[in-house]
């Protein structure tokens, strides 16, 4: 059975996502910073819990231990745990929106690397978005071109980027961004828009288990690839 971990995962398209998986069999580890939130959620899909807060290292670190001694191995890591860093900006904000959105990325995948190098079908999933698309903000006939969120925009640029050079780095590995679609989630609550979180999740499944020969170094959408 594949083992997962999947990062922000006590609501929303995390938790979703981490449903999902279970059903098509998998064992996953839910991750999510709040101890409390985290083992309700992990309780409620019959899946184990890992306090897991991605702008802290010794979290991550004694999360992916926890998962070593009882694993072995991680052949899935869904980096989802990010957040929105809307209104005003200044440098604490945009030190805390890339720590988490970007920095984050990079602590959790390379506590993770040792265990997925153990895995017959290494896959790492980097939940990014359209935001950070050059392509997609400069074009007047995107819904991105009309959402000034600067620091979520860039810092999940960061994430693809990142994205393409663990590929890169690992092509051993398989490394994918994704944009899930505008979902309807805590997160943008305050925007009123967004699909169901089920729809988004099969996105992210769909990237989580590709077959040994899958695609990397991607952005992509429920369409295809994205430019950005």
């Amino acid at each position: 059975m594949t083992v997962a971990l999947v990062t922000g995962a006590n609501k929303g398209i995390g938790f979703e996502t981490a449903r999902q998986l279970l059903a098509l069999g998998h064992v996953v580890y839910l991750g999510a910073r709040d101890v409390e939130r985290g083992r309700a959620a992990a309780a409620a899909l019959g899946t184990p819990f890992v306090q897991l807060d991605v702008t802290d290292d010794a979290s991550v670190s004694d999360a992916l231990a926890t998962i070593d001694a009882a694993e072995g191995r991680l052949d899935v890591l869904i980096n989802n745990a990010g957040i929105l860093g809307a209104g005003d900006i200044d440098g604490p904000k945009a030190l805390h929106v890339f720590d988490t959105n970007a920095v984050g990325v990079v602590r959790v995948i390379e506590a993770a690397l040792p265990l997925l190098k153990k895995s017959p079908n290494p896959t790492v999933v980097n939940v990014s978005s359209s935001l950070g698309s050059f392509w997609a903000v400069n074009n007047p006939e995107r819904p991105e071109f009309g959402i000034p969120l600067a620091l979520y925009a860039a810092s999940k640029s960061a994430a693809t980027m990142l994205t393409v050079q663990y590929a890169k780095l690992y092509p051993g590995i398989k490394f994918n961004a994704l944009e899930p679609g505008t979902t309807a989630t805590d997160m943008t609550a305050d925007l009123g828009v967004g699909r169901p979180v089920e729809e988004s999740a099969k996105t992210v499944v769909r990237l989580a288990t590709l077959g040994v020969d899958g695609q990397t170094g991607t952005l992509t959408d429920d369409h295809g690839t994205l430019g950005w």
